[in-house]
């Protein structure tokens, strides 16, 4: 049988899809760019819609391909139905190459004009001048806990989370040598040492360890010092022409990390949301369980609670606790409003939808 005789029908009906495929993704392009006009001045990205669109989508999904694989097509297409709105300033801890330039991708799409930025308060600051738009920031990893600067930065800034990124970390050695043998020292974040902490003691435990202000930047470094190697992502690989000297070093194979996206705006109901807060406890006995007891009371699931101690106080305590709900459904409202008569210090970071695949 003539083979390509056979493939020949498939390959028709291919071509034919993709001409109605584009025409559909034309046609989808021009009402979105009708609601940028309808909209006027007014925000363009909707994270709520986005979920929603996102979940449909799914829930539609038959298959051969994957709800993740449809997630990702989606995300694209309303990235560049997007920015035909209006193209979004993404800030993140830059430089290219980082897990949250990787998670700001997830989240926006490559239509979004991501803005590296060398720290994360320099993120934060640049977004609450109004120079970006949204800002992606980690907030914590399964294996090493929370993001300190991150949190402490949530006290004070005006922003408002808006969504929420999981991203699953992969870490790999990178460097101009050929083999581990030659490294003598070893550039990442201090989370990422942190993570592979034990495959550095079993396999690089002479090479010296040195933190840096992200992964990125220590294939920067790595870049220009051939026995010198640093932990970072397959895109910073790519990026910075490095050779792969070992994969998937993490100490825990699961190891993920949590962002948070910020923004300006109020984000609506999405019906699966998630909302986080910041709370003091008063310095009384019973203090904490007084604190969480709402919760209890109404019905509200935590997901969260992280202590940190309250700058400019000594040994007092604020409260990162995140819940199931937006802040506007009724039993999470009662309960903020009764956890509002009992903190001595409330503030509401934001209510956004879980994040999904």
């Amino acid at each position: 049988m003539n083979t390509d005789n056979a493939l020949q029908p498939h390959r028709d009906a291919i071509d034919e899809i993709d001409a109605q495929v584009l025409a559909l993704l034309n046609q989808r392009a021009k009402h979105a760019r009708a609601i940028g006009e309808l909209k006027g001045t007014g925000a363009v990205y909707r994270p709520e819609r986005e979920a929603q669109v996102l979940s449909r989508i799914r829930g539609l999904n038959q298959g051969p391909l994957s709800d993740t694989a449809v997630s990702r097509l989606f995300r694209e297409v309303m990235s560049e139905c997007l920015a035909l709105e209006k193209p979004l300033n993404i800030c993140y801890l830059g430089p290219e190459g980082t897990f949250t330039h990787l998670a700001a991708m997830k989240h926006f799409g490559h239509a979004a004009h991501l803005q590296p930025c060398t720290t994360i308060d320099e993120a934060f600051r640049t977004v609450e001048a109004g120079h970006a738009d949204y800002l992606v920031a980690p907030v914590e990893n399964s294996t090493e806990g929370a993001i300190g600067r991150t949190l402490d930065l949530l006290v004070s800034t005006p922003l408002l989370a808006c969504g929420e990124v999981v991203f699953p970390i992969h870490h790999h050695l990178l460097s101009k040598a050929d083999d581990k043998n030659n490294i003598q020292k070893v550039y990442a974040h201090a989370q990422a040492l942190a993570q592979c902490h034990e495959w550095l003691n079993q396999n690089l435990p002479h090479a010296e360890r040195k933190p840096v202000s992200s992964n990125a930047q220590g294939a920067v470094l790595a870049s220009e010092d051939k026995t010198a190697a640093a932990i970072a992502s397959s895109a910073a690989a790519e990026r910075y022409g490095l050779n792969k000297i070992a994969s998937n070093i993490e100490d825990i194979p699961n190891n993920t990390t949590r962002f948070l996206v910020l923004g300006r705006q109020e984000t609506g109901l999405s019906g699966k949301d998630k909302t986080s807060l910041i709370a003091g406890a008063k310095n009384v006995a019973g203090a904490v369980h007084q604190l969480l007891q709402p919760f209890a009371d109404f019905g509200v699931s935590m997901t969260k609670l992280e202590s940190r101690p309250q700058r400019g106080n000594l040994w007092e305590y604020v409260f990162f606790i995140d819940i199931e709900g937006h802040q506007l459904n009724p039993n999470v409202a009662t309960a903020l409003n009764a956890l509002k008569e009992k903190a001595s210090f409330l503030k509401i970071i934001g209510s956004y939808p879980v994040a999904s695949v």
